[in-house]
């Protein structure tokens, strides 16, 4: 199979392509197009000549267009699970799980798509604003350039490309050159829904040469990127004066308070640990446990870990499947020996076979190595004590990344002292830090990015506000 690009609502040759492989068993699965600066900037002025026509397409239709791409990808739910499986080594049950977010994300797009407003402004509330109404309403900012990771490839591709559509703009969108033939089954989904030619392009190949391209093209109004902060701060010192939303890293922590039922919390830790082999912006990196129940936790803790089972990504019975590259498995097996021979213990996992690496269960370990101040992106969790409240709140904030965290406890003082203090975009109270539904806000603070995402937010970020004001005589 050959993918080309999709350029104004058509496949678009190239010079070259690259073999796109399965990451479990290296198996050949497509030759993906490699898009040259020509292509790019091809895709930038499609996208650029399609607003004309997105401008003239009222609400309702743009929220059917986005709930015919919903009703395609429940109709072929299957095949979709199948493709996230094959591309991303996504366990399938994890993989259909995300078809069915993408379902409710282009969903929520559309509800949005009905009810972007503004609001009258009391010009009288200050002196010299009598006899005078004034509203305000939000326009499109024209063309945005999406660029997307791996380990969504739908349903991240749906938070961008969702809320942008649901404000009539149009979109070049790069996705993760590991997981390209995700995008490019939604734009045929899009363009069968009715979008017109050039409102979505999807372009594959090098992320420097497609971002630096998008970067200074002036006709891009905004970039919405998810991926490394490396990145993400290149994208901001070059990007002029775009507009600029960032989802980054992190490294997410959960406290485990005295006093809460272990049995019904630690199931849920383990999967907020190790779904997707951790390969999660939110997935459980850090456990602080109190000291009274921490050897309790701890057994309990690897007793569910060795109950998730390794294997390929298409077996129904798959918890936990292969990186994405073996560079990730070299290099966590490299941080997890460094933070051994600098005093922590290994409880189980630590080793890998083939490109699956074991869930990996830490305890005491130094807070400044890779292990708990990075962000790993694998199957590796560390269980540290705490003494108080207030020492925990420090050790997760003790963190260059804040974008989720979690907290379970019974003490409705410390869950609230928790919210206030935690240093993150999202507090979750009793709950792990990994969990998300697709309409509520979801970003983060330091280095875990800027803006927000969830559909109303996302609409907000990709829209101006324009005021208008009427003197009455």
């Amino acid at each position: 199979m050959k993918q080309l690009l999709w350029i104004g609502g058509e496949y678009r040759p190239t010079l070259s392509y690259i073999k796109l492989k399965n990451p479990y068993n290296l198996e050949h699965i497509a030759d993906i197009a490699v898009a040259e600066q020509e292509d790019v900037v091809a895709a930038i002025a499609a996208a650029h000549q399609a607003t004309v026509d997105m401008q003239e397409i009222p609400a309702y239709k743009r929220a059917e267009i986005l709930e015919k791409v919903a009703s395609l990808l429940k109709s072929e739910r299957e095949e979709c699970a199948r493709l996230i499986a094959e591309e991303a080594a996504k366990p399938v049950k994890a993989a259909r799980a995300e078809v069915d977010r993408t379902i409710m994300t282009y969903t929520f797009a559309a509800h949005e798509a009905r009810r972007i407003h503004g609001e009258t402004v009391p010009m009288d509330a200050a002196p010299g604003g009598e006899g005078r109404l004034a509203f305000t309403i939000r326009e499109p900012l024209g063309v945005i350039a999406a660029i997307t990771p791996f380990n969504f490839p739908m349903n991240l591709v749906a938070h961008k490309v969702g809320p942008a559509i649901a404000a009539g703009n149009t979109v070049v969108l790069k996705p993760a050159s590991q997981t390209p033939l995700s995008a490019y089954k939604i734009a045929e989904y899009f363009h069968h829904a009715g979008l017109p030619s050039g409102a979505l392009n999807v372009v594959t190949g090098s992320g420097r040469v497609v971002g630096d391209i998008l970067m200074k093209d002036e006709r891009i109004k905004m970039i919405t990127f998810t991926g490394s902060p490396e990145v993400g701060k290149y994208i901001c010192e070059n990007s002029g004066l775009k507009k600029v939303t960032l989802e980054l890293g992190s490294n997410s922590a959960v406290i485990v308070d005295d006093g809460v039922s272990l049995e019904k919390i630690i199931p849920r830790i383990v999967t907020g640990a190790f779904s997707y082999q951790g390969q999660v912006c939110i997935s459980i990196q850090r456990i602080f446990v109190h000291e009274k129940i921490i050897d309790q936790f701890v057994a309990q803790f690897i007793e569910e870990t060795k109950k998730l089972k390794a294997g390929h990504p298409l077996d129904e019975q798959t918890d936990v499947s292969a990186l994405i590259t073996r560079a990730d498995v070299e290099r966590t097996k490299q941080w997890v020996d460094e933070a051994i021979a600098n005093g922590a213990g290994l409880k189980t996992g630590g080793n890998f076979n083939e490109r699956i690496f074991q869930p990996t269960v830490l305890v005491d370990v130094p807070v400044s190595e890779k292990i708990s101040c990075e962000e790993v992106f694998a199957p590796v969790v560390h269980i540290n004590r705490f003494t108080s409240m207030e020492e925990a709140i420090n050790l997760v904030n003790d963190s260059k990344y804040g974008l989720q965290a979690g907290i379970f406890t019974n003490d409705i003082h410390y869950g609230l002292r928790a919210a206030k203090k935690l240093e993150v975009g999202g507090v979750m109270i009793n709950e792990i830090p990994t969990f998300r539904v697709d309409q509520m806000p979801y970003g983060g603070v330091k280095l875990s990015g800027m803006g927000r995402e969830g559909i109303k937010y996302a609409v907000e970020e990709m829209t101006e506000l324009k005021l208008i004001s009427f003197k009455v005589e």
